[in-house]
């Protein structure tokens, strides 16, 4: 396999980064990332804690960026251009005004450098409502821009949670490619999951994997400021106001979907909650899923998820997070960036079946 040199937009905390980093390591092989792009400040610091930038090109503000495609030629050939483009405008839980939306218009931006640099491959990642925003339009748009330039389509939604990570996380992931690839070929989650469960039987590896939360949880948590104050806790643990219902549940074996916005406190029903009982059981099994209808939970000492438990949560390791807080990086801004986090493990099995099993 030659070179795999990779270009990292919206790079938040580095999800593709450290996914190619480990499959490098893994299997020997050269993983050049040329540059990243991050408007985050906060994310920057931690982006720099743990990877190696001395050789990557800092691309700044993408938007200002690819103002000039003088600039943008200047840019190192690489072989794929990977990315989390915003999914705000895209997302269920957005304002869904899709490309009226100037994060949504940021696709384009990527085009752009696609048109100039003509990268082999590309590995976009979003949520999944991107696929029927708009009634499918939004999609089309995005198909038929990758097409246009030349580009073969292929996409599927991935759950973080097949990929030996503790939470359910739906997204979608695009991949394109200039190459004609044979009618055989498949890119879709079941497929690449039988590839990627087949190598965890018999190779070694550096990956995070985790069979529940018990894997990633800290039995021993004593800050107080992870634990639901007695005035909150009947608020989180309701069942909804009005005529809002939801059952709320904590204790869950496998995580609900880490957000960015988890740094506040939101319902059992939405978040991540669990209790110092279950935590701290012998049989914590007989905890787990436990509903407040049935159970008195307001009595219960009740904790939300620190921020290495999140990172952990999202594939990245205890180093990972250590570097980030060693650089100063809040404990509030890691909550975020685990939120906005593309998940490791669900990358290096992409990156694992087309590059390694299909010798791409």
């Amino acid at each position: 396999m030659s070179e795999l040199s990779h270009l990292e937009l919206f790079s938040g905390i580095g999800g593709f980064h450290r996914a190619f980093d480990l499959l490098g390591i893994d299997h020997n092989l050269e993983v050049p990332c040329v540059g990243y792009s991050e408007i985050d400040q906060q994310a920057i610091k931690t982006y720099q804690a743990n990877y190696d930038v001395s050789s990557s090109v800092d691309l700044g503000d993408i938007i200002s960026f690819t103002e000039n495609q003088e600039t943008i030629g200047k840019l190192p050939d690489f072989k794929i251009l990977t990315g989390g483009f915003p999914c705000q405008a895209f997302s269920m839980m957005g304002f869904k005004n899709g490309f009226q939306d100037e994060r949504g218009n940021l696709f384009f931006n990527i085009l752009k450098i696609l048109i100039e640099k003509r990268p082999p491959f590309v590995l976009l990642e979003n949520v999944r409502n991107l696929v029927t925003h708009d009634k499918k339009r939004t999609f089309a748009i995005i198909r038929e821009s990758l097409v246009g330039i030349g580009y073969h389509i292929y996409f599927d939604i991935f759950n973080s949670n097949d990929f030996g990570l503790a939470q359910k996380r739906n997204r979608i992931f695009i991949f394109a490619t200039r190459e004609s690839l044979p009618s055989t070929f498949e890119f879709s989650q079941n497929k690449i999951k039988t590839v990627f469960d087949e190598f965890l039987k018999i190779n070694t590896h550096s990956l995070e994997i985790q069979r529940d939360v018990l894997d990633v949880l800290d039995r021993t948590v004593n800050d107080k400021k992870y634990f639901l104050s007695e005035r909150i806790k009947p608020t989180i643990l309701s069942d909804g106001t009005g005529s809002y219902y939801s059952k709320s549940m904590i204790n869950c074996l496998i995580a609900r979907p880490l957000t960015a916005t988890m740094v506040k406190l939101h319902r059992a029903n939405q978040d991540n909650y669990y209790s110092l009982e279950f935590l701290q059981s012998k049989d914590p099994y007989a905890h787990a899923f436990l509903h407040q209808s049935t159970y008195n939970l307001l009595e219960k000492e009740i904790r939300r998820l620190t921020p290495k438990e999140a990172l952990l949560l999202q594939g990245f390791s205890s180093d990972f997070y250590g570097n980030a807080i060693k650089k100063r990086v809040s404990e509030f801004q890691l909550m975020k960036q685990a939120g906005n986090a593309v998940s490791v493990n669900t990358v290096y099995a992409i990156l694992y079946y087309l590059f390694v099993y299909n010798g791409l």
